[in-house]
């Protein structure tokens, strides 16, 4: 079974705070991802913005509705561990365990890179930050997209991270491709951001 049929089986039964997901809207947003656009989504603590990583364009949408520095980097998100497979691989046994033991959670890791491009980075090519998200939206969202997705704070730089889809929607109007109807989980601020040294960077 595809990650994707997977996702359509399982996801029938996840809510969202007290709501069903509605998948007519999370396969709308993944075909515009696919298509290069960019969509807001909900995640534990703030509302995001996603893209396909390595879509230059995209990402370069991104930055520009965030007046974001391309230096700085994004996080990734994915449905699950697999997502991040190769980069998994070159982790010793303990170090995997401890990681895999924080996802579904709130908790990104600064890990090796093998396959995202510069502009994800932030230019640091050697290493990526990384997670599998504890919102049920946004896994479903990396499922039906077939991969990792950029994930970054819906938020102009300057402004704090927002719990609330319509400032999202006023900050960024028709500038997004899709907004998917949902709730943060009420988790304060976002995900945490961990090396494997154990140094807690946010």
């Amino acid at each position: 079974m595809t990650a994707v049929a997977a996702a359509d089986k399982e996801n029938v039964g996840f809510m969202d705070g007290h709501r069903r997901i509605d998948h007519f809207h999370l396969c709308g947003a993944a075909h515009h991802l696919r298509r290069g656009g960019v969509v807001a989504h909900a995640a534990e603590g703030v509302w995001g913005l996603a893209c396909d990583p390595f879509d230059c364009q995209a990402v370069g949408r991104t930055l520009a509705l965030k007046g974001r520095r391309p230096d700085k980097g994004f996080i990734l998100i994915g449905a699950d561990a697999d997502c991040f497979a190769p980069e998994l691989e070159l982790l010793t046994v303990a170090e995997r365990r401890m990681v895999e033991a924080s996802w579904p959670g709130p908790v990104s890791w600064i890990l090796p890179n093998r396959r995202f491009p510069a502009w994800i980075t932030g230019g640091q090519s050697a290493t990526i930050a990384v997670r599998v998200p504890g919102h049920p939206q946004a896994r479903t969202l990396c499922a039906l997209f077939g991969g990792p997705l950029v994930s970054t704070s819906a938020n102009p730089s300057g402004h704090p991270p927002t719990t609330d889809a319509l400032r999202v929607r006023r900050w960024f109007q028709s500038r997004i491709d899709y907004l998917v109807p949902g709730q943060t989980q009420g988790r304060r601020g976002p995900s945490q951001l961990r090396t494997l040294a154990g140094e807690l960077l946010r």
